[in-house]
């Protein structure tokens, strides 16, 4: 019998992991890493992350895409990509690593550890007296599987947490809403806000500078999600201005962020390289090779992609 060929090309993970990780549920995978991909036609599966321009024109028998993440705007609308199935990975590590990175954000803002680290960089002893995390209003912009667990997360520490989302959803202990003008109700009543949404259509530059200007004066604003999302020379100029008082950035137009880059000069800018959700292969293996199984079988794989929703 022929052995299924599977590509791998990531510029962030570690192709060994993946491969020592897919040898354990799926021993008869010929794991192949990009570029040494050997016969093209025989490869039936690509495991992937950001491919560049081009890459998937050579195999033409490409039975099933998995993308090496949550988002998954870089597969979509390509002319090197036959229509074959599109996933998404959906793990406990995932959801796990992005609800420690919005707590951490939201909190370093809420319990303020940036005004104490710029004072521990003046030589200060600077008191500020804490607030009730109940008093603080958080919102959290997008409510799937990541900005789900967030939102209730943050709940359950005490804080006031509303979410928004193209569909409105039930979450306990959190207040949802969805729908263009109920965004502007929610940007205007959160101190910090948290953008956790998907690249597509509906959301690209959906932050802009009118969106910007209805938080309130001072406003914390943390996206760990797309940076499309967000028009980024409207967040300098109101990060400049003191519209949006701090800002923590884990996502950005060009990455690695270019050293000339304005946020670079901003003292009210954190800014980590995308890295507030990433792919641990020992805990994602089983979500990618159920779903080879279900597509060898001629079945649906898992958390397939829908191209007209963007995720």
């Amino acid at each position: 019998m022929t052995l299924d060929a599977l590509v791998f090309y990531s510029p962030v993970d570690d192709p060994q992991a993946w491969r020592k990780a897919l040898a354990s549920e799926l021993p008869d995978i010929d794991f192949r890493v990009d570029p040494d991909v050997g016969d093209p036609d025989e490869i039936s599966f690509a495991l992937t992350w950001l491919p560049p321009k081009g890459f998937f024109h050579r195999f033409r028998n490409l039975k099933l895409v998995t993308n090496l993440g949550a988002g998954a705007d870089a597969l979509l609308n390509r002319d090197d990509l036959v229509p074959v199935p599109i996933t998404r990975l959906s793990d406990p590590g995932m959801v796990s690593l992005m609800t420690s990175y919005v707590v951490y954000a939201v909190t370093r803002y809420a319990r303020d550890m940036h005004i104490f680290e710029r004072a521990t960089r003046r030589g200060e002893w600077h008191y500020v007296h804490p607030r009730s995390l109940s008093e603080i209003k958080v919102g959290i912009l997008g409510l799937g599987e990541l900005g789900a667990h967030a939102a209730q997360t943050l709940s359950g520490m005490g804080y006031d947490v509303y979410g928004w989302s193209r569909t409105l959803k039930n979450i306990a202990g959190v207040a949802c809403f969805a729908g263009r003008e109920a965004l502007d109700q929610v940007l205007g009543q959160c101190e910090i806000v948290v953008s956790l949404l998907p690249a597509t259509g509906d959301t690209r530059a959906l932050l802009g500078a009118r969106e910007l200007a209805l938080m309130p004066r001072g406003a914390k604003f943390i996206n760990a999600s797309r940076s499309a999302v967000v028009d980024e020379d409207a967040l300098i100029e109101a990060l400049r201005s003191g519209a949006i008082g701090e800002a923590t950035l884990d996502v950005f137009n060009v990455e690695p962020l270019p050293r000339n880059h304005p946020f670079w000069t901003l003292d009210n800018v954190l800014i980590t390289p995308h890295l507030a959700s990433i792919t641990i292969p020992a805990l994602a293996v089983r979500n990618v090779a159920e779903s080879i199984r279900r597509v060898r079988r001629g079945e649906e794989p898992l958390h397939r992609v829908d191209p007209r929703r963007g995720y």
